[in-house]
């Protein structure tokens, strides 16, 4: 686990966010995880048409990614979401949810995007973790 990032959910003249924090400041070794999707380990898609669904696969995936870096959802300081509609994103953040200290968000951006990798896909979310030093 990384040295304790510090979350600043609302700096001072800023409205606090929607389930993230605007500022995490951490120190250490970053790791970087590609935008992860709703493929399990045969590289089939899971939850065709349910955002839910692809949300726990994508967080599930996401979650293998830091325990292989040996981290944890604790040392991520950034999340991008990418979605082809905004309306998954309320199944989205509720998996999330699920995943994360209410009292430590990672800062967050979600971006609508015409597209992804294979068109029965309805979301991509990437992650920055933040380790120790060695």
């Amino acid at each position: 686990m990384s040295s304790s990032p510090t979350h600043i959910v609302a700096p001072q003249g800023l409205a606090p966010g929607n389930g993230y924090s605007h500022l995490v400041v951490a120190e250490g070794r970053l790791a970087a995880i590609s935008g992860q999707i709703a493929l399990d380990a045969d590289g089939k898609v899971v939850g065709e048409g349910d955002p839910e669904a692809q949300a726990e696969q994508v967080f599930a995936n996401l979650e293998r990614c830091l325990r292989e870096a040996g981290a944890g959802f604790a040392d991520v300081v950034k999340f991008t979401f990418f979605v082809t509609d905004l309306s998954v994103i309320p199944a989205l953040r509720a998996v999330r949810d699920r995943y994360l200290d209410p009292e430590r968000l990672p800062a967050s951006s979600a971006v609508q995007v015409a597209g992804l990798i294979r068109p029965e896909l309805l979301m991509e979310v990437e992650a920055f973790a933040v380790l120790p030093p060695r």
